[in-house]
């Protein structure tokens, strides 16, 4: 069992909403014109995700957990963060106008946001491993979960920052976890946060203002994707096993694979990808 990270000072909302756009006249939000309508930091909670579902209201909210005790990830996974050592937070979303056969890029559009703004504000080249995992070579760095409650998505994404490596979190799939702390980069949360805020801000406005056109997002995606090109075994749901090679993206962001006999690519749209060496 590892030690604790050393406590750092909390997270300065006023210094990201500054950083966003300057706060409103009344102090509650982040600006005319911005998506993020507020910005709250809590000291602890079981989970942002469940907690913004719960709360309901309008888009645009954001919650920032200092520690997360019952957070959760992909397939069921949990997500525990220390005080100070991460980033953990969701974002409240209404893409009202992106019709529900679309809303399965949601997640993989925020992991291009949250790789995108790495790069920008720590300068770690960090890659996705489909569908939404953000990665520094072959270590998980951050991840990410979407889940839908009638016309609202949540999107939680929890981020490793100035976590030592005896406190990192150990994922059930064996993926080795990694900080940007450990790969070299002492950054501000408040400037990551921003960044992966103005980032996401950026592609979630586009896709939902023409839901029907992938083509710059797409592009996006498959430049950041560590996945394309390689071996990959993919459990699917239903307890299957599909090997082969990761060929490419589609449309709606689903991954293509060719399999090891030779049959043609299937289509994966749901399911682990664990990259084979």
């Amino acid at each position: 069992m590892g030690s604790a990270p050393k406590p750092t000072a909390p997270l300065d909302a006023d210094a990201v909403r500054a950083a966003l756009a300057g706060p409103s006249s009344d102090g509650s939000g982040l600006g005319a014109g911005s998506l993020w309508t507020s910005l709250e930091v809590v000291a602890i909670t079981g989970s942002t995700n469940a907690d913004l579902l719960r709360r309901g209201g309008a888009e645009g909210q954001v919650l920032v957990a200092e520690s997360q005790v019952a957070g959760r990830g992909r397939m069921g996974r949990s997500w525990i963060s220390a005080p100070g050592a991460s980033l953990t937070f969701s974002v409240r979303l209404r893409p009202i106008s992106v019709p529900a056969s679309r809303r399965g890029w949601l997640p993989l559009l925020t992991g291009v946001a949250v790789a995108s703004a790495v790069r920008d504000v720590s300068g770690v080249a960090a890659v996705l491993k489909w569908p939404n995992d953000v990665l520094v070579g072959s270590r998980k760095l951050a991840g990410i979960l979407a889940e839908q409650s009638g016309d609202a998505v949540v999107i939680g994404i929890g981020l490793n920052v100035a976590t030592p490596a005896d406190a990192l979190p150990v994922s059930p799939s064996g993926l080795p976890a990694t900080s940007l702390l450990l790969e070299g980069a002492a950054v501000s949360r408040e400037a990551l946060l921003a960044g992966i805020l103005r980032e996401l801000e950026r592609q979630y406005t586009a896709f939902r203002d023409d839901p029907s056109s992938s083509g710059g997002l797409l592009a996006e995606y498959r430049a950041l994707c560590a996945t394309l090109g390689r071996a990959v075994r993919v459990e699917l749901p239903g307890g299957s096993v599909l090997s082969g090679v990761a060929e490419d993206i589609d449309a709606d962001g689903r991954l293509l694979v060719a399999p090891v006999s030779g049959a043609p690519p299937v289509t994966v749209s749901a399911g682990d990808v664990i990259h084979v060496r």
